[in-house]
């Protein structure tokens, strides 16, 4: 729907695929020509704009609004790695109060300004990893063991565990910190549950803000749990430096491999619980995942997906699941890879709040909050149907926007 009201307003749209991002840089959706899309409000509000010298003709460049004094501390603190500070930025970021909103983006535009000099020079100093998988397949037991080796090493480990929400109620468990006691009370570690409140593709809707906070706090490992629902999971890559899909053993032979998800976007996948009676179906597993690799393309020239095991219980084969990772992490910064990545990453993050907004603004429409009860009673009653009702829609949105 959005789409075609995109499109009524004088927008033309191309949609790219997933399998594209390994390319040149292109946006979910993007705008050839803007003429009846009134956004401008939406978007400043957090804003203030200030000219440039005008001689030279540049354009009007956009700078953020002075944080309060509470927001300004925040900031300052975070730097610190204070705890307390981190919790109360990332309960902002996620807040809907439009106050808390504005407020927060102020604070997440002043640290993208950091992290963007960080970045001019390949000083990336973090390494943000995406964790997906199936339920049952162990993702909170691995990064329990995973985090734990990570922090004897030396390392800041920040834990984003992404909780489904009910779809009749809201509310979620948040229960993933649970199983990970060692890592919770780890002094130079930090586990942050969020739910997802609704968003599809196994992240919340916050996601990106959040481990930039958790940067800015100074965890330099970001691994980021999704919800566990399947071949659909995607939307996390979108974000991360490293996919990793957590597979179990004896979960399908090679054609399940070949299905299109998160398997042709994972860099790395781990067959977990190797272990016990499992090892032979482990590593049976790890054959036929690595057959299914040599039929999908790489995202990227300068690094072919690998497959790997390990024991999330023993701890075996941890080490090496790290190793490997690290050699991605050191290859991609080394080669530009990953600057270009998280560049292209904030194009789809700048697409995903523009979908946001419209989506909101079209919502929140007076005028169709009038007429919408008549529009849905029509089409319950058979008299239009939901193709008319949603030009109408459109028709009354754009027209009240001109």
């Amino acid at each position: 729907m959005l789409r075609k009201a995109l499109l009524r307003g004088g927008c033309r749209l191309a949609p790219t695929s997933a399998a594209s991002r390994g390319g040149s840089a292109k946006p979910n959706l993007r705008y050839s020509s803007i003429r009846r899309c009134t956004l401008a409000a939406s978007f400043t509000r957090s804003y203030s704009v200030r000219l440039n010298d005008g001689s030279k003709g540049e354009n009007i460049v956009s700078a953020p609004v002075g944080l309060s004094a509470e927001v300004q501390n925040l900031y300052d603190t975070l730097k610190t790695g204070n705890r307390r500070s981190l919790a109360k930025a990332i309960t902002l970021v996620e807040s809907t109060r439009l106050n808390d909103r504005t407020q927060a983006n102020a604070l997440v535009e002043a640290i993208l300004q950091d992290k963007a000099k960080q970045e001019q020079n390949r000083d990336l100093k973090s390494f943000r990893i995406g964790l997906s998988g199936p339920p049952g397949v162990g993702k909170s037991t691995f990064i329990e063991a995973f985090g734990m080796h990570l922090v004897k090493m030396g390392h800041k480990v920040a834990v984003l565990a992404v909780d489904p929400s009910s779809a009749k109620r809201g509310g979620s468990i948040l229960g993933d910190k649970t199983r990970m006691v060692e890592l919770s009370r780890a002094e130079n570690a930090y586990v942050r549950p969020s739910p997802s409140c609704g968003t599809l593709g196994g992240v919340t809707a916050h996601s990106n803000e959040v481990i930039l906070l958790l940067e800015q706090a100074g965890y330099n490992i970001i691994l980021v749990e999704t919800v566990g629902v399947g071949q659909s999971e995607t939307a996390v890559e979108d974000m991360v430096d490293m996919y990793v899909l957590l597979a179990s053993p004896a979960g399908g032979d090679e054609l399940q491999g070949i299905k299109r998800g998160v398997v042709e976007l994972a860099d790395l996948i781990v067959v977990n619980k190797a272990d016990g009676e499992l090892i032979n179906a482990a590593r049976r597993s790890q054959y036929e995942y690595l057959t299914a690799l040599k039929f999908v393309r790489p995202k990227t020239e300068v690094w072919q997906p690998q497959v790997t095991s390990c024991s999330a219980v023993t701890g075996d084969n941890i080490p090496n699941v790290w190793n490997t990772m690290h050699g991605f992490w050191k290859l991609m910064e080394q080669t530009g890879e990953m600057s270009k990545r998280r560049a292209r990453q904030r194009q789809l993050w700048m697409w995903k709040i523009v979908h946001d907004e419209l989506e909101q603004k079209l919502v929140n429409n007076p005028t169709l909050q009038t007429q919408l009860p008549l529009i849905q009673v029509q089409i319950e009653n058979g008299e239009i149907s939901p193709t008319v009702a949603a030009r109408k829609v459109l028709h009354t949105f754009f027209d009240t926007n001109n």
